[in-house]
């Protein structure tokens, strides 16, 4: 098996931030910076927002649990992605495409893009602001065109939004706070109850979704540190914590948005609050604040135009590292949208607006089902040291990730179990 150079996926920013050299922690910090939130708006999409609002008004807080282990999870696993990308130049795609054979690489492939195409189909539950959102092609290519930085500030902006909003939504819905922290410890409920179950998987898919990976393992590359073991063991560092960072601020707005659907919906009554459009019409009547509907949408529209945009960034990743298309990067991006905004035109105008709640949800738990495929790769990678050799995974890591994956594995498989007994039954 060949095993070819590294050709960067995103060459117009490849190695294009510069790096202070003898700065001190904050300024090096600060460089390295941006590729933690990109990834970060891929755990607090409108996705996270189903779920999480299923998950509320439903089952109260017990789920926040899920939502605590589920982030836990992303952070080691985005470290990995961290890990691979500075130690083998190498993103997950490519290391899949030169490590596994042809007929696997493919299926991989095939997978991964389902998982992108999903991600994008349910963006925003009105077919003109699916169309909307083709714009992002555009502005994507005009930021890059001034430098990768502008796009991480144009992101890293969309998601302060979200945790604005979101702190406001609390400060209305005044939950309880001891409710909120019994929610956090996991409740064996979760396993047995097959409706509980299925909403947990799906805040698992839409948390650790699995173009993240592929996408981090790339942009990590944007930064242009000195190809030296100790330079390389700092950019692993930095950028790991840059991505802990980020994902922490992901916690909060998907632990929000449970708390805030929990204390309005299902301490009213309302159980069955899936559509995104129902909290909004919902959601200011039971706080007594009119502006909290408004404020949700702008939240919503911050969340919606963030995803969209790294979610076209990890498009040209994945076909760039795995079958090496080498498309003009307009023309990329610009295909990449197309193929999401035909089906959900297609799906929105068959099912109607009113369906986008059940189908985010389903779509969530489609992506947890694939999510295993990008996972175990990453971390048989990381734990070669034919791969990574000095930056292999030390033995308490291969221990975590190796138990990470077969958890996810393991609730999947369960979940599959349980739909099989409930149709039996």
């Amino acid at each position: 098996m060949s095993v070819t150079s590294p050709r960067p996926s995103l060459p117009e920013v490849h190695r294009s931030i510069p790096i202070p050299a003898g700065k001190g922690f904050w300024r090096k910090l600060m460089a390295y910076a941006g590729p933690g939130y990109l990834v970060s708006v891929g755990y607090m999409d409108p996705g996270n927002w189903a779920t999480d609002i299923a998950g509320g008004s439903q089952f109260g807080y017990t789920l926040l649990s899920v939502i605590l282990l589920s982030n836990l999870m992303a952070v080691l696993l985005q470290s990995l992605c961290v890990r691979l990308g500075v130690a083998t130049g190498k993103d997950l795609a490519q290391a899949c495409r030169d490590y596994f054979s042809p007929r696997v690489t493919f299926v991989l492939w095939v997978l991964c893009e389902i998982a992108i195409a999903l991600q994008l189909l349910f963006k925003i539950p009105l077919i003109w602001g699916v169309c909307i959102t083709a714009l992002d092609v555009l502005a994507m290519l005009a930021l890059q065109r001034k430098g990768f930085r502008y796009v991480e500030a144009l992101v890293i902006t969309l998601v302060s939004t979200i945790g604005i909003c979101f702190a406001a939504q609390i400060w209305f819905a005044r939950p309880d706070a001891s409710a909120i922290a019994l929610g956090f410890v996991p409740s064996k409920e979760i396993l047995r109850n097959p409706g509980m179950l299925y909403i947990a998987i799906g805040i698992l898919g839409a948390t650790v979704m699995p173009h993240n990976l592929y996408l981090h393992s790339s942009i990590v590359q944007t930064r242009a540190w000195q190809n030296t073991p100790e330079k390389k063991r700092e950019a692993i560092t930095f950028g790991t914590l840059d991505s802990t960072i980020a994902l922490t601020l992901a916690l909060f707005i998907n632990a929000a948005i449970l708390v805030v659907a929990a204390a309005t919906f299902h301490k009213a009554g309302h159980y069955n609050v899936a559509e995104l459009q129902d909290a909004y019409q919902l959601l200011s009547p039971l706080v007594g604040v009119s502006a909290a509907s408004t404020i949700f949408g702008l939240a919503l529209l911050a969340s919606g135009q963030s995803s969209t945009l790294t979610a076209t960034l990890a498009g040209q990743v994945v076909m760039e590292g795995f079958i090496q298309l080498k498309f003009p990067s307009w023309l990329r991006r610009l295909s990449t949208r197309l193929t999401a905004i035909v089906p959900a035109i297609i799906v929105i105008l068959i099912f109607g607006e009113q369906s986008t709640g059940n189908l985010l949800v389903l779509s969530q738990v489609i992506l947890s089902m694939q999510l295993s495929f990008a996972v175990v790769p990453l971390v048989m990678f990381t734990s070669d040291r034919r791969v990574m050799g000095d930056f292999v995974n030390p033995f308490w890591l291969k221990v975590f990730a190796w138990a990470v994956a077969m958890i996810i594995v393991g609730l999947n498989l369960w979940l599959l179990l349980q739909t099989f007994w409930v149709w039996l039954g």
